[in-house]
């Protein structure tokens, strides 16, 4: 798979709606091939988890932002499938809470993220405050910032904080994925009739995704912006084809496989006296009746 169609080149200017094709398949026609590509990469996956859990060097945070109904939560659900439960956490970032708010705006994700040795997923993160925040400023009075820290240089400011924070975390050892799930506004809608229609999905459908669909411009808008100023070499964002779910979940996969390969996970090799103490335990075992 071609993954430098997906990858936003650190500093460029793009378009989601002219640059990026929410339909795009990379020459995948077959939904049954996706398929089995997709189960070879969880596969594949779960191998990697469980080295880099033994290792215990390395941290992978996985990010996921998109639009209402582009699929993360099926995403996760797929792509993490065969992986030990005990290797991997998921966090989802709701409105802060009272506590949330009484701390700067990065701390909430700080306490969640991931140990070495383990892979977290923030469905929703940080970048929240880039996006839903700069949509509606009005958010930035329940902060409680000081006035003069509430000008338009605080989204400058903000982007450069995330980038320090990430670079920080790289350079201790936690690995990056972000993913943008590209859905486009016309699946968004049939997304949303089929929640209503079918009473299982109801609880998945708020009133409130219809309203902020009215603010989808200013959304597209904040994500551009987001790409340009916090896509860099040591953290890179992926923007996934999100219409068809199948082939999502397959970019998102092959994706993580391939950094995980990068980082070329061995299993500890024990020290000659562990070694010893293994003989004398096999033998122990064997001399039992």
């Amino acid at each position: 798979m071609n993954q430098d169609a997906f990858i936003v080149t650190p500093g460029s200017k793009i378009s989601l709606r002219k640059d990026y094709d929410p339909a795009y398949q990379d020459g995948y026609h077959e939904k049954a091939e996706a398929a089995q590509k997709l189960q070879a990469n969880i596969q594949q996956l779960a191998q990697y988890q469980d080295i880099l859990y033994a290792q215990n060097t390395y941290a992978v945070l996985i990010i996921f932002q998109a639009m209402d109904a582009a699929g993360k939560d099926s995403t996760i659900k797929h792509v993490m499938s065969g992986v030990n439960p005990q290797g991997f956490q998921v966090f989802s970032f709701k409105a802060p809470s009272d506590e949330e708010l009484d701390h700067d705006y990065l701390w909430r994700s700080s306490k969640a993220l991931p140990e070495r040795g383990r892979i977290g997923i923030f469905n929703r993160s940080y970048y929240e405050e880039l996006l839903v925040v700069r949509v509606h400023p009005e958010i930035l009075n329940k902060q409680q910032l000081p006035h003069n820290h509430k000008g338009n240089q605080i989204w400058k400011q903000r982007f450069e904080e995330i980038n320090n924070f990430e670079k920080y975390l790289v350079n201790n050892g936690v690995i990056i994925l972000k993913f943008f799930l590209n859905v486009s506004k016309s699946e968004q809608k049939r997304r949303f009739l089929e929640r209503i229609k079918y009473p299982e999905k109801n609880w998945k459908f708020s009133v409130n995704d219809v309203r902020e669909r009215a603010f989808w411009d200013d959304y597209m808008q904040a994500y551009e912006e987001v790409f340009q100023h916090t896509s860099t070499d040591w953290a890179p964002w992926y923007i996934v084809p999100a219409d068809r779910k199948w082939f999502t979940r397959l970019v998102v996969a092959d994706i993580i496989c391939a950094k995980l390969k990068q980082l070329n996970l061995k299993y500890p090799t024990v020290s000659e006296e562990h070694r010893q103490e293994l003989l004398k335990a096999k033998y122990i075992l064997e001399q039992e009746a």
